[in-house]
């Protein structure tokens, strides 16, 4: 081969593949868009599950007693197509198990895992805090009474002092878990459910709560809230979020009490986002969702780890009943009904995993 010809060859080489005749020239491929990355958060991976309505509705249902595809149905009023996906996806996740039912080697139903009845807790502090603030006129739709005897109010804990846990007084450090990760683009751009979804069958504190902090962007507000995120600009660059999406959680969360606006600037006039008093009651609930994601979610690397000022030590959150002070379970709390069940499709039998009935 002449050492032209080697030299035309070389240089086509280089250049890269020519488009045939007639045919549209190549484009060379657009890069791809950098990955966007997001905090490590336990609380966030719990959030993700219980921030599907249909799926915490499913799950609310099973410590009420519920175990049958219809008693589901009944209670919820789903369509069958979609109360068969979210109990699939519940099974796939862990929560859930398929058993034979009683007396039927035939029928199938759905049972708690351990992992799903240890979101016992979670639910019992996000119902505690909507008692407090969301009841309305009509009050809390339940009274607790703890396997201790008394008529229980549990509370937010620390594991080592069995104090009760305030936001101010618990500092964090970062866990084996900590940093950031790449997030799939299709959850950053799934539509958050209806929040009036969340009110669908019985009466709920867990629900009215969840209607505040169910919406993924709600709750990415909130927990940076508690990092001490509290301007437009911050907010926006820490959750890499579109400024009109802020702008309207930011006015939920204003309409919903949990945030309040404070001017920091005359000229240009500036504002920033505090912490209500509603809005500071949330870290407890906030801080049990981590403790279940932790432990079910984080492969044994937790993100952060906290200590609680008041007593020195680093600290597992516990829901504790105000009256023993020893951890609740779904097996050690009994229920009253402060409404009529029969108007809610009540199951009419209770599985070995719901809290008993007074």
């Amino acid at each position: 081969m002449s050492a032209v010809r080697r030299r035309m060859k070389r240089d086509a080489f280089e250049a890269g593949p020519v488009a045939p005749a007639g045919a549209a020239p190549f484009q060379r491929a657009a890069p791809a868009p950098p990955a966007i990355l997001e905090r490590n958060c336990s609380v966030a991976r719990t959030v993700r599950i219980l921030s599907d309505a249909w799926a915490f509705l499913i799950i609310r249902e099973a410590f009420f007693g519920a175990r049958r595809f219809e008693t589901f149905r009944a209670a919820l009023g789903l369509p069958r197509a979609t109360l068969t996906e979210r109990l699939r996806m519940l099974t796939r996740a862990g929560i859930f198990h398929q058993a034979p039912a009683s007396g039927s080697a035939k029928r199938l139903e759905y049972r708690l895992t351990r992992e799903g009845l240890d979101l016992y807790p979670s639910f019992i502090a996000l119902m505690q805090f909507g008692d407090r603030w969301l009841a309305g006129a009509a009050g809390p739709p339940l009274r607790l009474v703890h396997s201790c005897g008394c008529e229980s109010r549990p509370f937010v804990g620390c594991s080592a002092c069995s104090e009760a846990i305030t936001a101010g007084e618990v500092t964090y450090r970062d866990g084996p878990g900590a940093g950031k990760a790449p997030v799939d683009p299709a959850r950053r751009s799934r539509r958050a459910s209806d929040p009036a979804q969340f009110e669908r069958g019985r009466p709920s504190s867990v629900s009215r709560a969840l209607q505040i902090i169910g919406d993924r962007w709600s709750f990415l507000v909130i927990r940076e809230a508690f990092f001490g995120g509290r301007r437009f600009d911050r907010l926006q660059a820490e959750l890499n979020i579109a400024p009109n999406i802020l702008t309207d959680r930011l006015a939920r969360l204003l309409g919903s009490r949990v945030l309040e606006r404070r001017k920091y600037q005359d000229a240009p006039e500036r504002f920033e986002y505090r912490l209500t008093g509603i809005g500071r009651d949330l870290y407890g609930p906030m801080i049990t969702m981590m403790a279940w994601g932790d432990r079910w979610l984080a492969r044994g690397k937790p993100p952060l780890v906290l200590t609680h000022a008041r007593c020195g030590r680093d600290f597992t959150p516990l829901v504790l009943c105000d009256g023993c002070r020893r951890p609740i379970d779904s097996r050690s709390m009994k229920y009253r009904m402060c409404y009529d069940p029969g108007a809610f499709g009540e199951p009419e039998e209770e599985g070995a995993t719901a809290p008993g009935r007074l």
